[in-house]
């Protein structure tokens, strides 16, 4: 009897556990639950009501941005300047899908918990500025892989600058101004491209002035004592310590080397298959391909995004070839064979020519010509004391080029290609700056378990400034969510913001390049957004247009936006006393194009 007693408490208690893993998944609704019992809110500013438990419902809570309106899925919560006190807000690790948190303005004290990571694991903003945090910054806020900003300024946080903080590749934008912090300003901070170090006395190293060193004078009769006591036995452990000092080091470049392309080093004397399409390569061999990477070394590496890393590949004649490790596919060889012939017969002047492939055990290599003007995003947005920014006939004619190649592979290729990552990073631009797509057909090639929400947190391709907003809803791919990323492409030509960050917009202004769009748009302020080293050079008539045609490309219903043959089209009408294209470059109209839609929008420029 003990014994059946004994097991049917073990049964319950087997079934209660496995009810709680399996039947208690926490919701972003019981996230804002949680967060609204955390702290104190006196201006009673949010008065949620969780009594409507539809979906959708909490996306009309004050604060609260959903992924679509109707879904019960928090994208971001902006509860900046409500008054709210507290300690930092719990809950947030039941918003799994938070990709922004704005808590700035308000009057949080107490430290930032040491488990920011575990709570925003997908977070790419962070506003805590104008509060009362206090503490140091935790170091492991470097495992919130994903942040873009950090901002943090007007506090009480102590401490040095977290060192691992350059762990975030994709970090731009960090502000620490107006704190208590000291110690050396860790070198990767004067790489961003929006850091504020400023009112914190405690800081040394540059900008400021360097480190404050031991005071010589004081130490100098302790010194010479020391000197001479003991000079002999210094120099032999100086020598002793410095053998196995060097040979530290030595071991832990090695290891470090090893690491960095262990990969490489595991195929390399293997039997791999070499296919190339250009006559110009067709003699390459495996060896050929490492050997012009130096085995695929780290300081080869020109980019790294969603698809995989880019090798830049120094042939023995001198020339380039551009060398891009795909991540990993669940593809059989014979299907990505199959795949690969067939995008190496896809060629046009405004695609990135692929040259061919290789197989070596489970790698996966394409080569492309490589482009000796870099990215699109670099042109625009990577500016240095030499560097001048691009003049409005480069950018239409960019334009003109990116809208012709995308077009074609929607409307003329068979069978027909959705990108799916269009974005500035992956516009190339060749020695004469014609703008070449590169990464076309590679989203087939992706992993099944690369789940949709990478789409969107990746700071390389489909970051979020360019997906489509129908897509978190349908998690599916159409030709219109390609026009909705190529609309943030001509936005960005236009107005030479970044699609994320928008430094023109007012400092409460929160959204994105398309929000702050829309929001000039419907207060006829339009032509505000324009790049202001554009303006007043004969080209304004022509950039107003242009940014039509990027708003009609950016509207919220997919069914509204132009088909990319309609953008083409107009582009290439307003572009037409440049003569970019010849008179008989026109693409195949396809059957479905309304072209009342182009009279219709041509008319209203």
């Amino acid at each position: 009897m003990e014994n059946r007693a004994l097991g049917a408490i073990f049964q319950i208690l087997f079934w209660l556990i496995l009810s709680k893993f399996c039947c208690g998944t926490p919701t972003d609704l019981q996230c804002l639950n949680l967060l609204k019992q955390s702290l104190k809110d006196p201006n009673n500013n949010l008065a949620w009501n969780f009594d409507n438990k539809t979906e959708g419902s909490i996306c009309k809570l004050n604060g609260v941005e959903c992924w679509h309106p109707d879904e019960n899925r928090v994208l971001n919560l902006r509860l900046s300047n409500m008054g709210l006190e507290g300690k930092f807000p719990s809950g947030f690790q039941n918003c799994t899908s938070l990709t922004g948190l704005d808590l700035s303005n308000n009057n949080f004290t107490g430290p930032i918990p040491t488990d920011i990571a575990v709570q925003l694991k997908f977070v790419t903003t962070l506003d805590l500025s104008y509060n009362h945090f206090s503490g140091d910054i935790p170091s492991n806020l470097s495992d919130c892989s994903y942040l873009n900003v950090i901002n943090l300024q007007d506090n009480r946080l102590t401490g040095p600058i977290p060192w691992q903080l350059s762990r975030l590749n994709r970090l731009t934008t960090l502000n620490v101004a107006d704190n208590l912090l000291s110690g050396q300003v860790p070198s990767f901070v004067n790489n961003l491209s929006s850091a504020n170090l400023g009112n914190n006395p405690g800081l040394c190293g540059n900008p400021y002035s360097a480190c404050a060193a031991t005071n010589k004078k004081e130490n100098t009769g302790v010194i010479i004592g020391a000197a001479v006591g003991g000079v002999l036995f210094a120099f032999i452990v100086a020598a002793v310590i410095l053998f196995f000092c060097c040979r530290r080091v030595s071991i832990k470049k090695k290891e470090k080397d090893v690491e960095e392309n262990q990969w490489a080093k595991s195929i390399k004397g293997t039997k791999a298959k070499v296919s190339m399409f250009e006559k110009s390569v067709s003699k390459m061999k495996f060896s050929d391909l490492m050997k012009a990477t130096k085995d695929f070394s780290k300081e080869n590496i020109i980019g790294t995004g969603r698809t995989g890393t880019m090798y830049k590949a120094t042939l023995p004649d001198g020339s380039y070839l551009i060398i891009k490790r795909l991540q990993d596919t669940q593809h059989s060889e014979k299907e990505f064979m199959s795949e690969m012939t067939t995008l190496g017969n896809f060629k046009h002047q405004n695609l990135v020519p692929l040259m061919g492939f290789c197989i070596a055990k489970s790698e996966r290599l394409l080569v492309y010509k490589y482009m000796p003007n870099g990215t699109l995003h670099d042109q625009l947005h990577v500016r240095d004391s030499e560097k001048k920014p691009m003049e409005w006939p480069l950018r239409l004619k960019i334009s003109i080029g990116a809208a012709r190649g995308l077009a074609w592979l929607h409307h003329n290729c068979n069978p027909r290609i959705l990108h799916r990552n269009i974005s500035s990073k992956c516009i190339l631009l060749d020695e004469d700056f014609e703008p070449k797509i590169s990464d076309f057909g590679l989203a087939r090639l992706m992993n099944p378990i690369d789940t949709h929400l990478s789409t969107f947190v990746n700071g390389e391709f489909g970051d979020l400034g360019y997906v489509a907003p129908e897509y978190a809803r349908t998690l599916t791919a159409t030709p219109k969510g390609d026009v909705y990323s190529f609309g943030t492409v001509l936005l960005e030509l236009v107005t030479g913001e970044r699609p994320t960050q928008v430094s023109n917009a007012p400092e409460n202004f929160k959204g994105n390049l398309v929000e702050w769009i829309t929001y000039l748009s419907n207060n006829s302020l339009l032509q505000d957004a324009i790049d202001k080293f554009l303006i007043g050079k004969g080209y304004d008539s022509e950039l107003l247009q242009v940014l039509k045609v990027a708003c009609a490309c950016v509207l919220s219903a997919p069914k509204e936006r132009p088909s990319m043959f309609e953008v083409y089209q107009l582009l290439r009408a307003i572009g037409e006393r440049y003569h970019f294209t010849a008179d008989n470059d026109i693409l195949m109209q396809p059957e479905s194009t309304d072209a009342g839609y182009l009279d219709e929008l041509i008319v209203a420029q």
